[in-house]
This record gives structure tokens, sequence and C-alpha cells, in this order.
């Protein structure tokens, strides 16, 4: 088999590049170097799968923690070769990358303590919300239809956690999110049941590992690793392991049943970007 791009480095080198996450709701890091959550360990499953392919007795997955504002040009000048963190396949970004096919559809939504009082988005009147920077979700939240008239003022955290603590903190009334990263801190906050995510979900994105533009080859190799694993049942496995059962060590459950947007998703692999799905 004739190699080229990502494939043909990685068959030199022994090694490959995943970027992670170091605070969010499918990809975080343990501490000492090590990552893990539902899109890591999916993402080693497809690296496991494409040395398999390439016929390697050995593959070095390197990890490298990205952030929301360097994702992207990380990919892009090739210090990583995938990641498997939370970014959202739109079609701004495909200017510059390329999306496997969608592993989870995310909805944003808003956090909120029980205490507050706030049930709804228009409910924010008045309120400070919380947003992360480098994300879409305040922007989003502004220009959707129930927003209209609602006027709060904006804080940003410069990474997911640094914007739950001002939720927790009171600085904020609301911190606005992706429903698992919101779930997430959640599960592991100091009061689990003083929080609630609220039912005015407002968005749907496609989340997907991002890689390389023009690298045919690889891709492929990535979709194919992750439809094997909706066709046999093992990703399903693998999200009921992380979103619905406690995880060690400290045993939270995080409690967000697999969505029927992921569902259909799943039932039918595509690499549509955010503004062809219906909010």
């Amino acid at each position: 088999m004739q190699l080229s791009g990502t494939l043909a480095k990685v068959k030199e080198s022994g090694a490959i590049t995943l970027g992670v996450r170091e605070a969010a709701g499918l990809s975080y890091t343990l501490g000492n170097g090590k990552y893990t959550g539902f899109h890591t360990e999916m993402g080693e499953i497809v690296l496991r799968d494409i040395q398999k392919s390439l016929g390697m007795p050995k593959l070095d997955i390197k990890y490298q923690p990205v952030t929301s504002q360097n994702r992207i040009p990380l990919v892009m000048n090739g210090t990583i070769d995938i990641e498997c963190g939370s970014t959202t396949n739109n079609r701004t970004r495909q200017r510059d990358v390329a999306f496997a096919v969608t592993t989870f559809v995310e909805e944003q939504s808003i956090a909120v303590k029980l205490s507050s009082g706030i049930t709804s988005i228009k409910e924010l009147n008045g309120r400070t919300v919380a947003g992360t920077l480098g994300t879409m979700s305040l922007a989003q939240l502004r220009r959707h239809p129930r927003a209209v008239g609602v006027d709060f003022k904006e804080l940003s955290g410069k990474d997911h956690s640094d914007s739950f603590g001002l939720l927790e903190m009171g600085r904020a009334d609301a911190f606005v999110m992706d429903s698992s990263i919101l779930a997430r801190f959640i599960s592991r906050s100091a009061n689990p049941a003083g929080y609630k995510i609220l039912a005015d979900t407002f968005a749907h994105e496609p989340i997907a590992c991002m890689l390389r533009k023009d690298d045919a080859a690889f891709k492929k190799m990535v979709d194919d690793s992750i439809k094997r694993q909706i066709a046999d049942g093992s990703l399903w496995l693998l999200y009921d392991k992380w979103f619905m059962k406690p995880i060690p060590p400290s045993n939270e459950r995080v409690g967000l049943p697999l969505s029927a947007s992921t569902q259909s998703a799943w039932s039918s692999p595509n690499d549509k970007p955010m503004e062809d799905y219906t909010n």
C-alpha cells in the first residue's frame, strides 16, 4: 500500500499525536499527563484500528492538550495529527480543517444554581451569563429567537473550569455551554444537587474528531473505525460507561442519556456541519 500524508508520517515515525482537552465533557485530564473521557477513549480505539490496518507492531500515542483557541492551528501546522476533544464541526472551520463522521451531537444549554430560580432563557434578563473564551455558546445564545429582548451581561472564563467557577462563586448567574460539559462539571462539584441544567436548549452541534484537510486516506481510516464501533455496538457501550455509570476513581455519575440527535447521527454516519442541523 502506497502511503501519503498523515498515514505515511505515522508509519515512518511509529507515533501519532492525539489532541485532547484538559477540562471538557468528552475529554479531560486525570493529572500526571494522563487523559481520558468518552471521546479520548474512542480516539484511542480509532488509532489502534489504524495501527492494525497499517500492520504496525507498535504505535506510540502521544497526547497533546489543546484549548478552544489553539486546537485548529495545532492541527493545521502538524503539531497534532487528530484531535478528539469536543470540537464542533461547522462550515467556517471546514475551510481550514476536516472532520471525521459525527460521534456526538451536543445540545447547547444553560446551568444555573437551583437557588437562582431561573427556569428559562427569558429569565436571564438582567442576569450575568458566563461562557468560555474561544467557544461560540454566548454568541449562539444571543442570536437565538428565544433570547430576543433578553438583556444579560457576559463574563468569559479562560477555560471551562474557570467558567464553571464563575457560576460556583456567584459571579455569574448562569453558565452557557455544551450539555455534556455542564453535566460533567456539576457531577464533580462540591454540591451537585445544588445545580440544574435548563430544559430550554437552544442549539445542536455535531462533535467530531478534527483532521488535516485534503488527507482522504487518513480520514477514511478514521471514519471506518468509527463506523465499525457503531455497527458492532462498542460505541454504545462506551457511551454508557462514560455517561450513565459511575466513573472511577470518584465514582460520580454524569447521568446524560444518549440523545435522539446522537442516535440519529450514528444510524446514518455523516460529517455534516452544524449549519445543516435544525435548532
